[in-house]
């Protein structure tokens, strides 16, 4: 039984070439499936502030869950979708550094009337334009005005273009009001499509008080009017007349929209002032004139034509106005002026 106990034992030979077998398999394995790098700095402060941002959102979101909670009013201004499912743009529902990647070849055009003494609050516009709209991106800012000699151009960031375009002065405030769409008209189809994506209007009694950037961009998109935003269709100020192109009838209407900030896609803003500026034109062959020129005419556009995306009152405001405690981040807020001695 010795000798045939010895026989079994395995020679040295076979040990060697199961070792080298194995071995061979775990140099093998260590070549498919290298072992992870310890990330970089860089990496983990990308990665924290990643994390920053999420519980940034996260918050927001919750606080305003509470907002809708406890106010007595309409809420639907208040929440983040629209019935038609466009996102309401509030602080705290988008995540910027997305975005910001994702516009990063987007050409964005600011276009803004600055005419007879309005000219006086056009280089604080542009002044905080530089300082708040659209950072980081290319912008060309299409100013129109009747007194181009008088225009203080300001410090600008690459990438970033001042177009002076004289026009002439309508006498009557409410002319130049409307004037904005005959010049929008022409110039979203002659120029605008080969130089930006997208256009933003503005109003030039304005200036920018806070981060407004690539969040707001969208095929059409619109704000809600900051005295209105709580209040029920019955009461906008909508064109009533039915003998106005502006016509909106009662119970028709989501939001009013206010005229002092709007935009979308070059083509799409060419549909809406066309639009708007013949709904001028036949008013005019009527002889009246709609409520509130061209915001009525605007409103009566979105009401048919839903934006596809709705800027919350944080992209237009007035520190005079009450309720802004509902209102975490004030954009874009309106100049303290004596209306009646700007106009004449």
């Amino acid at each position: 039984m010795q000798g045939n106990s010895k026989s079994m034992l395995p020679s040295r030979t076979y040990i060697i070439g199961t070792l080298v077998v194995f071995i061979l398999f775990l140099i093998g394995i260590c070549i498919q499936i290298p072992t992870p790098a310890a990330p970089s700095k860089q990496e983990e402060t990308n990665h924290c502030s990643d994390q920053v941002t999420e519980k940034a959102i996260e918050l927001a979101h919750c606080e305003r869950k509470l907002l809708v909670k406890s106010v007595n009013k309409r809420k639907m201004a208040l929440n983040v979708l629209t019935p038609w499912l466009a996102p309401i743009i509030w602080d705290g529902t988008y995540n910027l550094n997305i975005l910001d990647k994702q516009h990063s070849s987007t050409r964005i055009g600011l276009f803004v009337f600055a005419v007879k003494k309005y000219i006086r609050f056009l280089q604080p516009f542009l002044e905080s334009a530089e300082r708040y709209f659209m950072v980081g991106h290319k912008v060309t800012y299409y100013v129109f005005t009747d007194k181009v000699d008088e225009v203080v151009k300001p410090k600008m960031a690459d990438g970033r273009i001042l177009q002076l375009h004289n026009v002439v002065a309508d006498q009557r405030w409410q002319d130049v009001s409307m004037r904005r769409m005959e010049i929008l008209t022409v110039y979203t189809k002659e120029y605008m499509p080969s130089e930006i994506d997208y256009l933003v209007c503005a109003d030039v009694d304005m200036v920018f008080n806070d981060h407004v950037g690539v969040e707001i961009l969208g095929d059409l998109f619109a704000t809600i009017h900051p005295v209105f935003f709580l209040s029920e269709p019955q009461s906008f100020t909508y064109e009533r007349r039915p003998i106005s192109a502006a016509y909106i009838p009662y119970g028709q209407g989501d939001f009013y929209y206010m005229a002092a900030f709007y935009g979308g896609k070059v083509d799409e803003i060419y549909k809406l002032s066309t639009t708007c500026q013949n709904g001028i034109i036949e008013d005019k062959k009527k002889n009246i004139e709609a409520l509130w020129q061209e915001e009525s005419h605007l409103n009566r556009y979105l009401v048919y034509n839903k934006p596809t995306k709705v800027l919350s009152p944080e992209y237009i405001w007035d520190t005079n106005l009450p309720l802004g405690e509902f209102i975490k981040k004030k954009r874009f807020i309106a100049v303290h002026k004596d209306h009646q001695e700007v106009r004449n």
